[in-house]
């Protein structure tokens, strides 16, 4: 199943042609690029993306394997994979469930759409580009029958908040409109709803390593 979808955007008054599709072996250096503009220090560089698992994705899950172009220039991608996951064992790394970004764990039999990471270009944020390459994968999780899409958001606002709550006392305070976050607010307004606060889920040091689980069920399953 290859993902193409053409449409317009408006940035402020003037619409602006727009492709959502499978990313391939052309994109790769401006894919590294992007990851280079959108997790900048103290971001640690080795987890950008590199040649050998844009390869893994685009050859294990190319379905899940997204990418947005504004005015043909590339300005964004959308990562995922299958996986099982049980809701009662909720707890789990970043590094665990994608292979470290390889993706060699991905299940064609899993029920579960995991993203495994998403980008958009800082100069094209206002145009609403992640949340476009979102709903796009919810049409690969109806297309392709799963349950459920998840992964885990980065909490970039928490290490300013730390000294003074805990994680989940953060993630309520976000999911009831007191805190704004820059990933945990999008993935709410996204429609993805959050399931679990997990400790050690990623190398990241705005997020005092936290993550927060968050899923969009598949309305039709």
């Amino acid at each position: 199943m290859r993902y193409r979808s053409e449409f317009y955007v408006y940035d402020q008054e003037k619409p602006v042609p727009v492709v959502i599709r499978n990313y391939n072996k052309n994109d790769f250096d401006e894919l590294i690029q992007i990851q280079s503009e959108c997790f900048p220090p103290p971001f640690p560089a080795e987890l950008w993306w590199n040649k050998d698992q844009l390869n893994n994705h685009i050859t294990l899950f190319p379905e899940g394997a997204l990418c947005v172009e504004v005015n043909g220039e590339l300005a964004g991608s959308l990562t995922g994979l299958c996986v099982d996951f049980d809701p009662d064992h909720p707890v789990h790394t970043w590094e665990e469930v994608t292979d470290n970004g390889y993706i060699r764990s991905h299940n064609p039999q899993g029920s579960t759409l995991y993203i495994v990471d998403i980008s958009v270009r800082p100069k094209y944020r206002k145009l609403g580009l992640g949340k476009l390459m979102m709903q796009a994968m919810y049409h690969v999780v109806i297309e392709l029958g799963l349950e459920r899409l998840l992964g885990g958001g980065r909490m970039p606002g928490f290490k300013q908040k730390s000294a003074e709550m805990s994680a989940e006392q953060y993630i309520e305070a976000v999911t009831a409109g007191d805190i704004k976050d820059p990933v945990i607010s999008f993935l709410l307004r996204c429609g993805r709803v959050p399931v679990a606060v997990v400790e050690q889920y990623l190398d990241d040091e705005e997020s005092c390593n936290y993550g927060t689980l968050m899923e969009w069920k598949n309305p039709f399953k």
